[in-house]
C-alpha cells in the first residue's frame, strides 16, 4: 500500500517573459489553473506511474476544492481520507518565465489545518511493507506524528523536504529515505554546497538513512550507509518545470513500491521528472508509464 499524506490545493499559473524583481511588474502572457498542492501531486505521479495510491490530506468548503481533487478522482485515486474543513482551499501563486523557471508563492489553508489526529487515521492499518510519502506542506506536527509512526510500525517513509522549513533539520533524519534538491540539502549542511558526494557520505552514514539529492538537468544523486551513486536526466529543453520534483517523488515511491531496486526507481523517477518538464502545469504535465518506457529503450 502506497499512501501519500500531504497538501492539496489549486495552483494559478502566469507565464511571464522574466520573472519579476522585488517592485517591478512584468506584463505576461497565458494564465491558467490547474490542479496541484505537492502531496496531491505526489500521488498522481504514484498513480500515473501505475501503483494503487491512496491520498489523505484536507480541502476547504469551496469551488476550489473541487477543482483540487478534479483530476485524482477522475484518474482513480483514493481520496476517501481527505477531511473537508472551514478554511479555504490551498492556493499557490505560481510565475513560469521563458525558460521553463518559476517562482511559488503558497497559501496554505486548509492544508494548515491538518492535524496529529490526521497521521493517526492516515497510517491507521499500515505496517511493515507499506510506503508513505511525505512533504512539508502540511503542519510539520503532523508530518512528525506520521515519521514517528512510520518508524514504530516499520513502514518505509519517504520525506520530500520541500518546501524546507526551520525545523526540517530536526525532522530530515527520521525518514527511511530523504529527497532533496540541491538548495535544500545545502541547507540542511548549513550552506555547504562542495564536495558534495562526500556531504552526502557522511549524512547518509550519520542518520542511518537513504538520502537523494535531485540535481535537475544533471539527474540525482544518491547516498546509502554504504554506497553512491548517480542516475542521469533525459536531455530535455524545460517547457515548465513545476511539478517535475513531485513527479520523482511519485515516480520513485511508485517503482520502490513495486519491488524494484534503487537504482532502478531512481532512473524511472529521473526520466519521468524530465518529461514533466514538456508540458506546462503540475498535474496535467506528469507522463504516463508508457511513456516513460518509450523514453527508457
Amino acid at each position: 500500500m502506497i499512501t501519500v499524506f500531504g497538501s492539496c490545493g489549486l495552483d494559478v499559473i502566469a507565464n511571464v517573459p522574466r520573472l519579476p524583481v522585488p517592485g517591478e511588474t512584468v506584463l505576461g502572457g497565458v494564465f491558467a489553473m490547474s490542479p496541484g498542492g505537492k502531496g496531491a501531486n505526489q500521488a498522481m505521479a504514484v498513480k500515473r506511474a501505475g501503483a494503487a495510491v491512496r491520498f489523505v490530506g484536507a480541502v476547504g468548503r469551496d469551488d476550489f476544492a473541487d477543482k483540487a481533487l478534479a483530476m485524482l478522482k477522475a484518474e482513480g485515486v483514493d481520496v476517501s481520507g481527505t477531511r473537508v474543513t472551514d478554511a479555504a482551499t490551498q492556493v499557490a501563486s505560481i510565475f513560469v518565465d521563458e525558460k521553463g523557471e518559476n517562482v511559488i508563492a503558497v497559501l496554505p489553508g486548509a492544508n494548515a489545518t491538518v492535524s496529529v489526529a490526521d497521521a493517526d487515521l492516515a497510517l491507521a492499518g499500515l505496517g511493515a511493507g507499506d510506503f508513505v510519502m511525505l512533504q512539508q506542506e502540511i503542519t510539520q506536527a503532523a508530518t512528525e506524528r506520521a515519521l514517528d509512526l512510520c518508524r514504530e510500525r516499520r513502514i518505509t517513509s519517504i520525506l520530500n523536504t520541500a518546501p524546507l522549513l526551520d525545523d526540517t533539520p530536526r525532522l530530515a533524519p527520521r525518514a527511511s529515505i530523504l529527497v532533496a534538491n540541491e538548495t535544500e540539502f545545502a541547507r540542511l549542511c548549513g550552506g555547504r554546497t562542495e564536495p558534495l558526494d562526500g556531504l552526502m557520505r557522511d549524512w547518509a552514514r550519520a542518520n542511518g538513512q537513504t538520502l537523494i539529492v535531485t540535481l535537475g538537468a544533471e539527474g540525482a544523486r544518491a547516498a546509502t550507509p554504504t554506497e553512491l551513486f548517480s542516475v542521469k536526466a533525459l536531455p530535455v529543453v524545460p517547457v515548465d518545470t513545476v511539478g517535475a520534483g513531485d513527479t520523482f517523488c511519485g515516480y520513485l515511491v511508485a517503482g520502490l513500491g513495486a519491488g524494484l531496486d534503487l537504482p532502478t526507481a531512481m532512473r524511472r523517477a529521473a526520466t519521468a521528472a524530465s518529461l514533466a518538464c514538456l508540458k506546462p502545469g503540475a498535474q496535467p504535465a506528469i507522463p504516463l508509464a508508457g511513456e516513460v518506457d518509450r523514453a527508457l529503450l
